[in-house]
């Protein structure tokens, strides 16, 4: 079964690898309409590197995009909106990291990710309608400092409930309400 919309998708990853259990990699194939930004890992840190990718993949699709980000994605995304003129028709932001707050071992330490150029995180209003999925019990950020986030970014905040960093550590592979999520937000301008 696929997702239909008149949209191409822009899937935008975190700071991962390719995971074939990971949501993104299982709704990819859902999609009628589909365009993913290869993820780049923790490795290299270089935030501009990464909207470079995000650029050029929005540029290389053809009419309406919605972009579907995850994690550390939504960061990147902020960033590119901030630099593109390229149309985004909406955006869902699943929860985003508090790249500002210090996370647990294992991930990218705050002087990491400031040499990376990805601190200060923007706070401007996105130039597109967005809905960031938030968590209550996710490790990578608070309940409260993604809906400031979301707030800062003039985004509908989704309560998810406790769904951890809604990644395969979290228990999430397959996460169906993304497809819901993202016709609702394909069908409204």
């Amino acid at each position: 079964m696929t997702l239909e919309t008149r949209a191409t998708v822009l899937i935008v990853p975190g700071l991962r690898d390719a995971v074939p259990q990971h949501w993104q990699t299982l709704l990819a194939p859902k999609l009628e309409r589909v365009v993913t930004v290869p993820p780049m890992g923790r490795e290299d840190l270089d935030c501009a590197r990464r909207v470079a990718a995000i650029e050029a993949a929005a540029r290389a699709i053809d009419g309406p995009i919605v972009v579907v980000a995850h994690s550390g994605g939504c960061i990147m995304l902020a960033h590119w909106a901030q630099q593109s003129r390229r149309p985004v028709h909406a955006a869902l932001l699943a929860t985003p990291p508090d790249f500002e707050t210090p996370m647990p071992e294992g991930y990218p330490e705050i002087a990491a990710l400031r040499a990376g150029g990805w601190l200060p995180v923007p706070r401007e209003p996105l130039p597109f309608r967005s809905l960031v999925a938030a968590s209550r019990n996710d490790p990578l950020g608070t309940y409260e400092r993604i809906a400031a986030l979301a707030a800062d970014w003039g985004s509908e905040l989704l309560d998810l409930g406790e769904v951890g960093h809604l990644n395969p550590a979290s228990g999430y592979g397959d996460w169906p309400l993304a497809s819901e999520l993202i016709a609702r937000l394909a069908a409204t301008a």
